[in-house]
């Protein structure tokens, strides 16, 4: 069962006072967007939430072959249109929040890339965050069914609630292979 506002509120307030124990591994997956909440409000935010629903908004994490943090993709797509940005995130503290930065973005249609560029870095003090406030991945789901859920702050005080994706499609391997493309790419352009 996922989380109410009220219910994401007690947890936060406990993930402050104790930390949510949460490591890198808890984070791995396929995050599909299903719930946000503005600051201060306990409604969800309906037409945001539908509107990134309908634009299939996800989160994915993988562990960085190169280091000790975490290869992230935040994506939208509309029909054969995706839309996403790659970067890296590493969790810091005990409550800890997953600081990040996306260091290139990629249009592509029907699979294939349009357009890649990259990113500049932000400013240390301006790099985003979510401060994790608890998930949850339950050891069997059913049929339908969220495998389980990922609860976080971001860094303008809004809510946000995603579910864990099974693996069908084999999102992982093709992260790892995307990410080492563009590690290929970018040496290719360093002996440039």
């Amino acid at each position: 069962m996922l989380p109410d506002a009220p219910r994401m509120l007690d947890l936060e307030r406990r993930c402050r006072r104790e930390g949510s124990g949460l490591q890198p591994d808890d984070l791995i997956g396929s995050w599909r967007l299903e719930r946000v909440w503005s600051k201060g409000s306990l409604r969800p935010a309906a037409l945001s939430a539908s509107l990134l629903r309908g634009l299939a908004a996800r989160l994915q994490m993988e562990a960085d072959a190169s280091g000790p943090g975490l290869r992230l993709v935040n994506s939208v797509r509309l029909g054969a249109l995706g839309l996403r940005f790659e970067g890296t995130g590493r969790l810091q503290g005990r409550r800890p929040l997953l600081e990040f930065q996306f260091d290139r973005w990629l249009l592509s249609l029907a699979g294939r890339v349009l357009i890649e560029r990259a990113l500049p870095a932000p400013a240390p003090r301006q790099r985003p965050f979510f401060a994790l406030i608890a998930a949850r991945r339950p050891a069997s789901g059913t049929a339908g069914e969220p495998v389980g859920w990922l609860a976080a702050r971001g860094r303008g005080g809004g809510l946000a609630l995603w579910c864990l994706e099974a693996d069908p499609e084999g999102w992982s391997r093709r992260l790892i292979q995307t990410a080492e493309a563009g590690a290929e790419r970018d040496a290719d352009k360093i002996r440039e």
